[in-house]
């Protein structure tokens, strides 16, 4: 099992620790913040429950980032004093202390922070990529769930393209059981659930925090996991590129591949309008 450094011990970092904890997934999850105390504090209170939660992943907290140098994963977080300051500017830090751990950037506005760490080489493309989409879609299959009267883990459906603008969801391949969602859905219920589907964006830390952990936990455990994310643009077509949320499988190694689903003419071009700088 490996080691996980969550940077910043703010809401969002210390809901990442806990539930990764709880996924006993990892050896060691530490938690990083260089204002002070806050983040030896939080993964004490982790730590006291591991008992009552049944985990046995180690916790630890620091202010130092050099305790990050051996980390297989590093997510960022938030900073417990509320100012995150320049992101791009601490992954270069980071980058000096290891070239070789999976940078996952769990916030809603991580975006941009795939797209410049690849620009600037402090990442390949494979290994760093933006978490939050994932907790978009997981809203959607709550959306969906609640008009179908049914689970969300019944639910199939992805989020494309950049937030909040130019979100592209490909209704027609969503389903629910396996069975195509406008089978199930009436048309009064699919216009209502496209009208709440505008207002996912941004997420709440619980929810990034879980697709944090998702992702992580496709890493670590080399389960293949298909995931939606923030993945860094591919310039090669000679074209300048955004990072836009694309459905993707993981591995031991980060980013194995890119799996977009089928999608219609429109929805096809959305995605590339939001795509292209």
């Amino acid at each position: 099992m490996c080691e996980v450094a969550i940077i910043g011990a703010g809401e969002l970092g210390g809901a990442i620790a806990f539930q990764l904890a709880k996924l006993d997934v990892a050896r060691t999850v530490r938690l990083l913040d260089e204002s002070g105390a806050v983040a030896r504090g939080k993964a004490l209170d982790i730590a006291q429950s591991a008992p009552i939660e049944g985990f046995s992943t180690r916790i630890v907290g620091a202010s130092s980032l050099f305790e990050s140098a051996a980390a297989r994963v590093l997510v960022i977080a938030d900073s417990a004093a509320g100012a995150d300051g320049e992101p791009l500017a601490l992954l270069r830090r980071l980058s000096q202390l290891s070239t070789e751990s999976i940078i996952v950037c769990a916030g809603a506005r991580h975006r941009e922070l795939v797209e410049d760490a690849t620009r600037e080489g402090l990442r390949t493309r494979q290994r760093i990529l933006g978490s939050a989409p994932e907790a978009a879609a997981s809203a959607l299959k709550a959306l969906v769930a609640l008009e179908a009267n049914g689970s969300p883990n019944d639910v199939s459906i992805t989020v494309l393209g950049v937030p909040p603008d130019q979100f592209v969801v490909p209704w027609e391949d969503a389903t629910i059981n396996g069975t195509p969602l406008a089978r199930v859905l009436g048309d009064v219920s699919s216009r209502r659930l496209r009208r709440q589907a505008e207002l996912i964006w941004p997420p709440g830390p619980l929810a990034l925090a879980g697709a944090a952990c998702r992702v992580v936990e496709g890493i670590l455990g080399g389960m293949r996991q298909r995931v939606s994310a923030f993945v860094a643009p591919d310039d090669s077509q000679g074209r300048r590129t955004r990072a836009a949320a694309l459905p993707v499988y993981l591995g031991c190694d980060g980013i194995e591949r890119i799996d977009p689903p089928a999608l219609t003419v429109h929805d096809r071009v959305a995605l590339e309008n939001a795509m292209v700088l």
